[in-house]
């Protein structure tokens, strides 16, 4: 039966199955588990069947990962005929590891539990991984292992009672001796080494797979097929990897140009050098040319100084566009800096598509986690929906860190049972290792998101248990920050868009700032902390650049919650202060233009505070930009208690403590007093500890140690109230004006706190 060749889902590859349409199994009278000969004309495989995925019924498709498409010698697309196959369970099995790859003991049912159920046939190389850490080869790359000889011959199913017995030869001295097997090469990297890039790699394959096989196509059409596609996007999100997998996966000539390596102090001879790769490719088309890093080599000739640059742009602008053919040659270039490639290169004919790779969402994420723990012994309670919904802004090469680093993790822990002295690691050592999720956990606290690392991050761990009372301030911050992001089904129901924006302004100490870092702890989301005058800069034009760099990195890493702290220092009425070359009235309009400006702010919220709300620009203030306007007063009675029960939570107090006590006598205090009153009665307890006790009994009485009463007569004399009775009515007061929604420009600008 002739079925068509589709990629496998990457969380099944490596495991020599084959996903075959349920209307075709029937037809071959196939059942789960069954074996079948996929014959591409020059190669053949052998796979076990699995019943194909529900979006492929009725299409005649066949999936198969890269490792069987090497065999049967075929790409996707390619029509190959099933059959039935009839294979034998295997009696013994031998097999060869890499000469560098050294194991005492019996591994033999370490790699019979991986093989279970894969038809091996001599002389053929499996890709294997032995776990993780220095055992795994690295990922995407797993050891090969080399099939040395089988009983009975030819291809067999590898059962559980099979004996798997390892050679004593390495597997580079099998590889001669058997004469290369079935002469099929393990590709390094396939299309299912790639997760979360299905549009762009169908995009990537379009471009070049289609001119290179049917040609006649674009003939009929009389057209000239496409000659280059730009792959452009944050570092680390794959873009030489496309590259390396389609090159992989297509029978075609590939030369690589690393930018700066073509570069030459003679005159002349970097051109040269490119040149040579053109000519090189040409002379064996169809070709792939992909040049990495491209701004290094082809900058704006405006802002480049050097002549040398200018000749290899103009150089690489004939080679791509002159009046020479160029047949079959096909170029991939990848850069994370697209606006700093010349524009002359990004014109139909030279570039003619721009494809960019961006930073994954949840299902992306969980592809590209489930591709880089194919091999790895995960522990029944590691859950990757979990993960792929925790790591917002990760990219490709994060996730590979994160799963790298627990299995690191893992590797930490059992290594004091390893003898690092001995030439050769215990097999049973081998087999008892095990990801667990702590191991994730203590992974993912030192991996931040590589697209985030040059703006500071803070992923707060403050909740909304560690912000006492306030709940009205709360239930207004989860309804703007929160509740878009949990529940944005709700929200398109009710055509509705989330707040762009909160102000938070009251007295200073009130808890504005620790409110922020709960509402993005809580809703899951990244955390740019901006502390406003960091962004100030004496150069003309490098302060706003600041802050469009903090939206940019903002909407990459979506959700994110940019937190603007005391936004009054750089947010300051325009046209009053003409002292500072006119720099923060720049910053205003920029912050205006990146609030409500034409590019859509998706998932970014920002939060701003400060305890000056009269100096700030009215036209940040009005609806569509900081629209939400939140005041954080001054704790009442019953607030105060709650801030006590937070900062006592785990202090030892003596039983006469009167919490509610404390509140009562503590009126215009704020949570920053509240904290200092109780800081500075430990301090007065710890004081007269110390005091009292020899230095060698402290370890054994420190337990005995309670704040108790005049501790905290001590403390209420030492710290005082923050907040006068003035100050609290002057907050009310703007209050009291930002919900009568008065114009600005009917407000005197400071005259609340003249």
């Amino acid at each position: 039966m002739k079925l068509t060749v589709k990629p496998l889902k990457q969380k099944d590859a490596g495991r020599g199955l084959a996903a075959v349409d349920r209307a075709a199994m029937d037809e071959l009278d196939l059942e789960n588990g069954d074996y079948i000969v996929i014959d591409g004309g020059e190669g053949r495989a052998i796979a076990r069947v699995w019943p194909g995925y529900p979006d492929d019924q009725g299409r005649d498709v066949i999936r198969v990962d890269g490792q069987l498409r090497s065999e049967a010698q075929v790409g996707i697309d390619d029509n190959v005929t099933v059959e039935k196959a009839e294979v034998s369970p295997a009696q013994s099995v031998t097999v060869a590891l890499p000469q560098n790859l050294r194991i005492r003991g019996n591994v033999g049912p370490y790699v019979r539990d991986k093989l279970s159920g894969q038809a091996i046939t001599q002389g053929q190389t499996i890709p294997f991984s032995l776990g993780f850490g220095p055992f795994s080869g690295g990922s995407g790359q797993r050891i090969p292992l080399k099939v040395a000889d089988t009983s009975p011959d030819g291809t067999v199913i590898v059962a559980e009672n099979t004996e798997i017995t390892i050679s004593e030869k390495p597997a580079e001295e099998i590889v001669s001796d058997a004469g290369g097997g079935s002469g099929a090469t393990t590709p390094s990297v396939t299309y299912e080494d790639i997760g979360g890039l299905d549009r762009e790699l169908e995009q990537v394959r379009e471009m070049i797979e289609l001119p290179m096989r049917h040609p006649e196509l674009f003939q009929q059409l009389g057209i000239e097929p496409p000659k280059g596609v730009l792959l452009h996007g944050p570092p680390g999100t794959g873009k030489t990897l496309i590259a390396k997998a389609v090159a992989n996966e297509i029978d075609a000539h590939f030369e690589t140009i690393s930018g700066p390596e073509i570069m030459s102090k003679y005159y002349g001879e970097s051109e040269e050098q490119l040149r040579e790769m053109f000519d090189e490719a040409e002379e064996n088309e169809p070709a792939i040319v992909f040049i990495d890093e491209i701004d290094s080599i082809a900058p704006k000739r405006d802002d480049t100084s050097g002549d040398v640059e200018r000749r290899v742009v103009a150089q690489l602008l004939s080679l791509m566009d002159g009046l020479e053919e160029r047949g079959q040659v096909t170029v991939i270039a990848a850069t994370n800096r697209v606006d700093a490639i010349d524009p002359a290169l990004r014109r139909g004919g030279r570039f003619d598509r721009e494809i960019e790779i961006g930073v994954p969402d949840k299902e992306g994420r969980k592809e590209i986690l489930q591709v880089h723990t194919r091999g790895m012994p995960l522990a029944d309670d590691i859950d990757l929906d979990q993960y792929a919904e925790n790591t917002h802004g990760f990219v490709g090469s994060d996730i590979e860190s994160l799963a790298k680093e627990s299995a690191m993790n893992a590797l930490r822990r059992i290594r004091p049972e390893l003898d690092l002295d001995e030439e050769e690691i215990d097999a049973e050592v081998l087999e008892s290792m095990q990801v667990t999720r702590d191991d994730v956990k203590n992974a993912l606290k030192g991996i931040e998101p590589s697209a985030l690392r040059e703006v500071f991050v803070e992923v707060p761990d403050v909740t909304w248990e560690s912000v006492g009372g306030l709940e009205d301030t709360k239930e207004r911050l989860r309804e703007t920050v929160q509740w878009p992001l949990d529940y944005p089904e709700v929200f398109e129901a009710m055509d509705m868009n989330a707040a762009k924006g909160v102000m938070m302004y009251g007295p200073p100490g009130t808890g504005k700032t620790l409110l922020a870092k709960a509402v993005a702890n809580e809703a899951q989301s990244n955390f740019i902390s901006i502390k406003g005058p960091e962004l100030l800069n004496k150069f003309v034009g490098e302060s706003e650049k600041g802050v469009r760099e903090v939206f940019s990195k903002a909407r990459e890493n979506a959700p994110t919650v940019i937190f603007f702290d005391e936004i009054d220092s750089i947010a300051g009425e325009r046209g009053r202060n003409m002292g500072d070359s006119g720099v923060g009235e720049r910053v205003v309009s920029q912050l205006l233009t990146e609030l409500d400006g034409l590019e859509e702010l998706e998932d970014v919220v920002v939060i701003a505070t400060s305890n000056r709300p009269d100096l700030i620009d009215s036209a940040l203030l009005r609806p569509g930009r900081l629209d939400r306007h939140v005041h954080v007063p001054v704790p009442d009675e019953d607030a105060r208690e709650a801030i006590f029960e937070v900062h006592t939570r785990d202090k030892p107090l003596a039983d006469d403590i009167d919490l509610a006590d404390l509140a009562r006598r503590t009126k215009g205090y704020v949570g920053a007093d509240i904290e200092a009153v109780t800081r500075e009665a430990a301090m007065a307890a710890t004081r007269e500890f110390i005091e009292s006790v020899d230095p060698e009994d402290i370890d054994g009485s420190v337990g005995n140690v309670r704040i108790d009463e005049s501790h905290f007569e001590h403390a209420l004399s030492e710290v005082t109230a923050s907040v006068t009775e003035e100050t609290r009515e002057r907050y009310d007061e703007i209050q009291d004006r930002f919900d009568s929604g008065e114009p600005a420009e009917d407000r005197e600008v400071g005259r609340t706190f003249q």
